[in-house]
């Protein structure tokens, strides 16, 4: 006896049974009656055993029959389960993206898109990894994570293997206490921040090396008061009025909490430039290909950003809900 049943013998074995006869079943399945016949017999004479016997009215199933229906129904089920589930990862409407990003894109840039992906795509599963800058890449690179969102920097970076697509940025302002002199103004300029006291950030955030660039560019040396690498710890010693500090539109959100002023700086202007990376070499699944779409898009509907950010394919102006209000508190 053989019991190595194709998956279409199995599936003409059911569909005798619940159709009730070859006719109605050879119907069904859009084949001819006597080939359907023919693959019964051939399954009865592999199992070695009669599946059904003819009565006045229809087609029933021997002892014999009831177990293989049953066994076949549940093995024809269980393919056709498995199938969807590739023909709906193969048309990126299931599967999983792993993204790798910063804390601060992870709580102000991805969860609107987020959000607006996985209503359109809810069987999809999406993990956000926050890390810092370098760790980021490290995840890109190990295949640890599909993809990452992340700030790149304007000077070269080792980046020649991996596919680097811009999409967002944000400028750059000086946070102070709301008390400061500072507080009331509508701009700054990097040259009044010299001998300040400064509030930094550690040397392995990405923020600290945008800074100390547009620092050395504007050729300032601010008095360096503490360094911390948490973005709540910064806000927290500025509002305790231990110093001052720089940091991107995205994160001014974060700082909410402790009452800080924003002044935007300028001469120069400076901003930081967020992008989708991912490994050049290493395809994309069908479903992480549809998020860095809904991303990188042309004319995509995206969430608006908040004040001093913007998406890349449209301008500031039209980021902004309003105009500058000198001394505001961050939106």
């Amino acid at each position: 006896m053989r019991t190595d049943l194709t998956l279409q013998q199995l599936r003409v074995i059911a569909e005798v049974y619940e159709a009730g006869s070859f006719t109605a079943a050879a119907r069904r399945l859009l084949v001819a009656q006597s080939s359907l016949s023919r693959t019964v017999a051939e399954v009865e004479r592999r199992l070695g055993t009669p599946l059904f016997e003819r009565t006045t009215r229809r087609l029933e199933p021997t002892p014999a029959g009831r177990e293989v229906v049953a066994a076949a129904r549940r093995a024809v089920d269980a393919v056709e389960a498995e199938l969807r589930h590739v023909e709906g990862y193969l048309a990126g409407r299931t599967g999983r993206v792993r993204i790798a990003t910063l804390p601060s894109l992870a709580a102000i840039l991805l969860p609107g898109v987020v959000s607006a992906f996985r209503a359109e795509r809810p069987e999809v599963e999406l993990s956000i990894e926050d890390a810092l800058s370098g760790e980021v890449l490290e995840r890109v690179r190990g295949g640890v994570v599909d993809l990452a969102v992340t700030v790149v920097s304007e000077t070269p970076d080792p980046l020649d293997d991996l596919a680097v697509t811009p999409v967002a940025a944000d400028r750059f302002c000086c946070v102070v206490p709301p008390a400061h002199r500072f507080a009331g103004r509508v701009a700054l300029s990097w040259s009044e921040l010299a001998g300040e006291a400064f509030i930094a950030f550690d040397h392995t955030t990405s923020i600290r090396q945008h800074v100390d660039a547009s620092f050395a560019a504007a050729g300032v040396a601010p008095r360096q008061v503490v360094a911390a690498r948490n973005i709540a710890a910064v806000a927290g010693l500025v509002a305790a009025d231990l110093g001052v500090s720089v940091v991107p539109g995205l994160v001014l959100p974060l700082m909410g909490f402790a009452g800080v002023r924003r002044v935007v700086l300028e001469e120069p202007a400076a901003h930081r430039t967020t992008a989708v990376v991912r490994a050049a070499a290493r395809p994309l699944s069908p479903i992480a290909a549809a998020f860095v779409a809904a991303l990188t898009a042309p004319g995509r509907a995206r969430p608006r950003l908040p004040d001093q950010a913007w998406w890349l394919d449209r301008t500031p102006d039209a980021e902004r809900p309003g105009p500058l209000a000198g001394g505001a508190g961050p939106s």
